[in-house]
């Protein structure tokens, strides 16, 4: 039996623990099994790119971070675009998957990823897919392998900003990755003590975080520490369509990021300084947390048992501490958002963070 796997979208942290799961219970379930593993995401598989795996390549790769497969984006708006040579990208990974008589497709990866699994599945293919991101924003899953590594890193960012925000008595804002969702601001934010915590589900008001920063110096702390999502928005900005957001951002000033223009915005209203910290690819560096290890080697070996069971079109997930699987069709294109009314948010707030919107 011939299993294809592949590690598609930004890299993080578990994918090597992962693969190792799924392989080493694949090789105990099964006595001739053979795993064909594709280079470099989707792009492998439309391109044939592609190696034969041995047992002993998912060996001493638990603490590992990256993927030994390497990785790519492919975005599933394109995957109906034919490439610059004319190619039929899905027809091509159908005839790439048929060509080496592949039981199944074991694809590990974010919501693009899990999108183009749908579409595969949609094709005929049987497809068992993984959740991986750093960003914990797969819907279905209560957490997806990667992020509490990034959690960690982000936490520390925060935890080495105290003491020199608090030698400086200034305020710092440290960004952390999180386009559309801000589960991984949210709890570096609350892990690391951050003051105000900006999410993209939560527009903001400037003059709320200005006050949240003046009530602190009047308490007679001398500094203040933002968390701030990439995707953090205004209250003002997320009135407008994505048009106008974009005409806005044209005509105004350009600022490297979002924190940036928070930043300027605290230093002309209060005249504190202000200092940015972008941790970026930090986060998906490095080798995975214990946690992320354990629920990885769980994620691995319960894909494993959905192909002994030969139940294929479905995404592994860990609800209330226990593994299951949700259909791919549930899955693809939705996102598992922070509600802003959530007991996490509102606990939050009773010990004095600020989300800028009260």
């Amino acid at each position: 039996m011939r299993v294809g796997i592949l590690t598609s979208g930004g890299d993080c942290q578990a994918l090597n623990a992962t693969m190792r799961g799924v392989a080493k219970a694949l090789y105990k379930m099964f006595e001739d099994v053979e795993i064909v593993g594709f280079d470099d995401g989707y792009k492998g598989l439309i391109y044939a790119d592609y190696r034969i795996m041995q047992p002993n390549d998912f060996s001493g790769i638990l603490t590992k971070g990256g993927t030994i497969l390497g990785t790519s984006r492919q975005p599933f708006k394109l995957m109906r675009v034919p490439d610059e040579n004319g190619l039929d990208k899905v027809e091509a990974m159908k005839h790439t998957y048929r060509k080496l008589k592949l039981e199944c497709l074991v694809v590990l990866g974010g919501n693009g990823s899990q999108k183009t699994a749908n579409l595969l599945r949609e094709e005929g293919l049987n497809i068992v897919s993984l959740p991986k991101t750093i960003d914990n924003d797969l819907w279905g899953t209560d957490m997806t392998f990667g992020f509490q590594s990034a959690a960690d890193i982000a936490t520390n960012a925060i935890d080495c900003i105290h003491t020199t925000a608090a030698s400086h008595g200034r305020v710092f804002i440290v960004e952390v990755m999180g386009h559309k969702t801000g589960w991984l601001t949210l709890h570096a934010g609350l892990a690391g003590g951050a003051d105000i915590i900006l999410l993209p589900e939560i527009p903001y008001d400037m003059d709320i975080v200005v006050n949240a920063i003046r009530s602190r110096s009047k308490q007679g702390k001398g500094f203040s520490i933002l968390a701030v999502a990439e995707g953090a928005i205004s209250r003002e900005d997320s009135l407008l369509s994505k048009r106008e957001f974009k005409e806005k951002k044209k005509s105004g000033l350009v600022y490297p990021s979002i924190a940036y223009e928070i930043g300027a915005q605290i230093t002309e209203r209060t005249g504190q300084e202000v200092r940015v910290t972008v941790p970026g690819h930090m986060q998906r560096g490095g080798e995975p947390c214990p946690c992320d290890r354990v629920l990885s080697s769980r994620m691995g070996a319960a894909a494993a048992v959905l192909i002994r069971k030969k139940k294929y079109g479905y995404m592994v997930a860990i609800r209330n501490d226990e593994l299951t699987e949700v259909p791919l069709e549930e899955v693809a294109g939705k996102l598992k958002t922070v509600d802003p009314n959530s007991s996490i948010i509102r606990e939050a707030k009773m010990i004095g963070i600020s989300f800028g919107d009260e």
